[in-house]
């Protein structure tokens, strides 16, 4: 007995580990996107997310002042300024004059130059340049330093991510894509799955057979033909290609066969009694699909909300053929996959539009994951 008892602690004991693994799997990185895109873009090149909250340091190269900002003093001329700008919260803490050397001279210490020159930068990046003859020349001496910044914070990202990078636009754009190309397929196979499950007409096996099948249709392999179809047709009656209607319709037949089988699962699983009593009391088969079989069915239906919304929002390879890249068109995915290729050195606009792009499926899945489980496994025990 006691055996028996210490298995089953060590069992939950590795449940609990697993599921602990998984989340932060899950969590970890997300929480680093989310932390980057809010951190400011010098400190984020300069030392990883999890240093967000520690002074980092980084290296920087400035320029001293020139010719005309010198004054003579005590026989000497002498040139001042900062280097760091005004409102710049960093502290320099060693400096140099070569890109080899930037730390090579201590933060207050004088640096002796060629010809008796001498230069002092102290620690709020104001500096002494001194000479015993007048500097001559329009470009001030170049320096190299090393400064400390303290952890900042801003929403400058969002803001340039959302209004001038035009990720603002394709989340609009990815929107009206992803919700009719969820509502759609779950109208057209609810009222199929009812059919499926309930009705009895000839070649009600064969259509089953045919739709588990359509399941391991690859996407790839039917997108070009159904391109060619839908041009054809669309040149018939005049509708233009590279249309939101178009990538609607692309989008239900490649969710329907998965959307008709799952919903068919459950439908066929709900107490026959039900149905039986409404069909004696005289209710039609839409009125028992209306008010009876819908009500019941929302657990599977937020279910596969859920996949189909998550499919979409995340579909790009379908976004690319049957939907333009203009701006009134392109889709937040297409978007962010060409920012990559031209601002692939800029994480601070890549960290924030992949958090941008993932907020709203996080948003869908929060407030629809109590019926997640419910839904797939209702029908899994019992089907028509």
């Amino acid at each position: 007995m006691a055996s028996s008892t210490g298995k089953s602690f060590i069992g939950r004991f590795g449940v609990h580990l697993a599921v602990l693994f998984f989340v932060a799997v899950w969590t970890v990185p997300t929480l680093g996107i989310l932390i980057s895109s809010l951190r400011d873009k010098d400190q984020i090149v300069a030392s990883g997310w999890w240093t967000s909250l520690s002074t980092s340091s980084q290296t920087a190269a400035g320029r001293l002042g020139t010719a005309k900002d010198q004054a003579e003093k005590d026989g000497k001329f002498i040139i001042t300024g900062n280097l760091l700008g005004a409102g710049d919260a960093r502290t320099v803490t060693a400096y140099g004059v070569r890109s080899q050397e930037p730390t090579k001279y201590k933060v207050g210490a004088v640096a002796e130059l060629d010809d008796g020159v001498t230069l002092q930068v102290n620690e709020d990046g104001s500096y002494v340049l001194s000479s015993p003859k007048a500097f001559e020349g329009e470009r001030g001496q170049r320096v190299y330093y090393e400064a400390s910044a303290p952890p900042r914070f801003t929403t400058d990202n969002y803001r340039a991510v959302l209004f001038s990078e035009g990720i603002g636009r394709s989340f609009l754009n990815s929107l009206t894509v992803t919700i009719p190309a969820t509502i759609i397929p779950i109208l057209i196979a609810a009222f199929a799955a009812y059919a499926l499950a309930w009705m009895r007409f000839p070649g009600r096996a064969l259509l089953i057979a045919v739709i588990i099948g359509l399941l391991v249709v690859p996407l790839q392999m039917s997108l070009i033909p159904l391109l060619k179809l839908y041009n054809g047709v669309g040149a018939f009656f005049g509708v233009p290609a590279k249309t939101y209607l178009g990538i609607w319709l692309a989008h239900t037949g490649f969710g329907l066969p998965f959307a008709i089988y799952l919903l068919r699962s459950y439908i066929a699983g709900l107490p026959r009694e039900i149905m039986e009593s409404a069909r004696i009391d005289g209710a039609s088969d839409f009125e028992i699909f209306i008010k009876i079989v819908l009500p019941l069915s929302f657990p599977v239906l937020a279910s596969f909300a859920i996949f189909q919304f998550l499919w979409v929002w995340n579909d790009l390879l379908v976004a690319m053929v049957f939907l333009g890249t203009e701006a009134d068109q392109i889709v937040l995915t297409a978007k962010l996959n060409a920012l990559l290729g031209s601002r692939g050195g800029d994480w601070e606009i890549l960290t924030t539009s992949a958090f941008v792009t993932i907020i709203v499926p996080l948003i869908v899945f929060f407030s629809l994951q109590r019926y997640f489980v419910r839904g797939l496994l209702a029908g899994s025990v019992k089907g028509g």
